[in-house]
């Protein structure tokens, strides 16, 4: 049969991922992606480490990285992305620049990684003050907590579920109750939802319909991130990252705008005390 009809395949863009060993969430990765753009997953050796600090540090060691690197060059892809929250955070902000710039040697290629992302997106959304939603520890908690604040980012609440494996189970159910937990105080400027292992793609939309806040997740910046980068956007359900029309919501205000209405208040209310 004589399919030169069909003309295919398509050319594809690849974007290659490094993961670590116990990362069990490729098809939400995918979710994100458009159909031109193909993803190169491998993952970190395996090591006998439950989540934690110490696990963080193995995952994200330099030599490690350049190994996965040049795994992946055999497929050529356009940009590497470090699938990891934890892994590049836990060593601040000039440890996650210092991963990037070791993948980039390995690689030839741009990199990221999904702390870093995370900094971008907290950027492009203007946000000062943050919610975080972990499934970690209360020590690696802490560490993100660190992170976001060395980057000048108020963290207004957290919750976290004290987990050392099997992150990856945790249900949706449980991810929105931790995030309206974490939102309800001190008025945050967008919810943070931690780790590319915690599963998060169906229910950032609904978030942030009942937050009335940006949501964004750890694979959601992973992967807006990449694709920005390829001159791309990143797919899903509508969603302020990756729609500016859906960073308003009924009601509210740009904080621009507010801070105009809170003064024009005060003025009036001024006026009204001189009348009487």
């Amino acid at each position: 049969m004589d399919v030169s009809f069909l003309g295919g395949p398509r050319p594809q863009r690849g974007v290659g991922v490094v993961a670590p060993f116990d990362f069990a969430l490729d098809r939400e990765l995918w979710r994100w992606v458009p159909d031109e753009v193909s993803l190169h997953l491998t993952r970190t050796p395996y090591v006998p480490v439950e989540v934690s600090l110490d696990l963080a540090r193995i995952v994200s060691e330099h030599e490690t990285l350049g190994d996965a690197v040049r795994t992946l060059n055999a497929v050529a892809p356009e940009i590497i992305a470090y699938a990891c929250t934890s892994g590049s955070f836990v060593g601040g902000v000039a440890g996650e620049r210092a991963m990037c710039e070791a993948m980039t040697r390995a690689g030839e290629v741009p990199s990221v990684t999904t702390s870093g992302a995370l900094l971008e997106a907290l950027t492009e959304l203007a946000v000062r003050r943050v919610a975080l939603v972990t499934p970690y520890t209360v020590s690696v908690t802490r560490a993100l907590e660190e992170y976001v604040a060395e980057a000048g980012v108020t963290v207004t609440g957290r919750a976290f579920m004290g987990l050392t494996r099997h992150i990856w189970k945790v249900p949706y159910r449980a991810v929105a109750d931790m995030a309206r937990q974490a939102a309800a105080e001190n008025r945050p400027d967008a919810l943070f939802i931690s780790c590319t292992n915690l599963p998060t793609y169906d229910v950032i939309a609904q978030l942030e319909a009942e937050l009335r806040i940006p949501v964004i997740s750890a694979n959601q910046v992973t992967m807006w991130a990449a694709l920005r980068r390829l001159g791309t956007r990143a797919v899903g359900p509508y969603q302020a990252l990756l729609d500016e029309s859906a960073r308003a919501w009924p009601g509210t205000l740009p904080k621009d705008r507010q801070e105009q209405e809170q003064e024009r208040e005060q003025e009036r209310e001024q006026q009204r005390e001189g009348w009487t």
